[in-house]
């Protein structure tokens, strides 16, 4: 398994908080989830802005970045493909050069929102149902994208397929949304940060 990989993300989510801007957080994060492209390109160009000099998240991708969209939790064709959407529409706005919708679900694992507390799919659950296709061509840069990050499980397996197709390449992770699970309350919900997702005792541990 791969180390640690850097991520980035620009807003926060709080499921169970109370207050109105966490419950816009649990708004936001449902909007993401049906994909609707209109909605993904507003919220690309203010991830697009983090990104200018001198802004948070300045340096974080570069311009021959090719964006991998994480697949959904189930191998079904058609239908709503968030991360796919989300990563359209980052390139639309500029952000990275291409799109490798390459990697793959063989078979399907459990949604994290939807389990209880300790039955979330494993780093290695998550591994074992991801194949990536052939790349068409090798890019120096890829970052992994998707439209929510929790722990950061999804994120290093990933990376862990996407490292054995290209050994050489830096590898990121990108998500608009980042779940903060423990927190009462929130104060704004648009907070970009850069941080690390590490193999640690055999699990994921995302910082911050």
């Amino acid at each position: 398994m791969i180390p640690r990989i850097a991520y980035a993300s620009c807003y926060v989510y709080s499921p169970a908080g109370d207050g109105a801007i966490c419950a816009r957080s649990r708004m936001l994060r449902a909007l993401l989830k049906e994909g609707d492209a209109r909605f993904m390109i507003k919220y690309a160009a203010r991830a697009r802005e983090q990104m200018q000099p001198a802004s948070a998240l300045a340096g974080f991708f570069r311009s021959g970045d090719v964006l991998v969209p994480v697949p959904r939790c189930t191998p079904k064709v058609g239908g709503t493909w968030a991360a796919a959407e989300l990563a359209c529409a980052l390139v639309q706005e500029g952000v990275g050069s291409a799109i490798w919708p390459g990697l793959r679900r063989v078979s399907a694992v459990s949604k994290s929102a939807t389990c209880a507390k300790g039955w979330r799919p494993s780093v290695a659950r998550h591994y074992d149902s991801f194949r990536l296709e052939p790349f068409n061509f090798p890019p120096e840069s890829v970052v992994i994208i998707d439209d929510v990050i929790t722990r950061g499980r999804t994120f290093l397996a990933a990376a862990a397929r996407v490292r054995e197709a290209l050994p050489d390449a830096q590898i990121r992770a990108f998500a608009l949304l980042r779940t903060l699970g423990f927190a009462p309350g929130i104060q704004k919900l648009l907070e970009p940060c850069r941080g690390e997702i590490r193999w640690i005792h055999g699990d994921a541990r995302r910082t911050p």
